[in-house]
């Protein structure tokens, strides 16, 4: 292919629509505003929750009611098994050294230790809640779940 045969893709280059310009050009005269009306006036802007004149659905929706949901303690989940995988024997395990080697996302959250998995290696580790399955194989290979407050 030579450089005098490129050409762009059908319609890939599309003119823009100039209203106002004058009956030829199919947009003159109202410029598709339509006769009258809002709409058809300079500065026109919609309430974002208009429907027409239907009652908008924040109006319909019933405004009562209470949800202590804002208020619950979320905890990040950290497993026995992931202690195993990034700590060594003998290890004391505190929430800074989790955020640390990335298992938790900072070391202002709060963390409970779930028994998922398997744990052979003596660990102190301090958090906020034990799962009982977890403060089980924590204790049964001699290490220690601190609870913290």
């Amino acid at each position: 292919m030579q450089s005098d045969e490129i050409t762009a893709s059908v319609g890939a280059n599309k003119k823009r629509k100039r209203v106002g310009r004058g009956r030829g050009s199919g947009h003159g005269k109202t410029a598709g505003r339509g006769h009258k009306g809002d709409r058809s006036r300079s500065g026109f802007s919609m309430h974002p929750a208009f429907e027409g004149g239907q009652m908008p659905l924040f109006r319909r929706l019933a405004k009562r009611g209470f949800s202590n949901a804002r208020f619950s303690e979320r905890y990040e989940i950290v497993n026995v098994s992931q202690l195993e995988r990034y700590f060594q024997d003998g290890d004391s395990i505190t929430i800074t050294q989790m955020a640390g080697v990335g298992l938790i996302r900072s070391d202002q959250s709060r963390v409970k230790i779930l028994g998922d998995g398997e744990l052979t290696k003596k660990l102190t580790v301090s958090a906020h809640k034990f799962s009982k399955s977890a403060e089980q194989k924590i204790s049964s290979c001699g290490g220690t779940a601190q609870v913290m407050a």
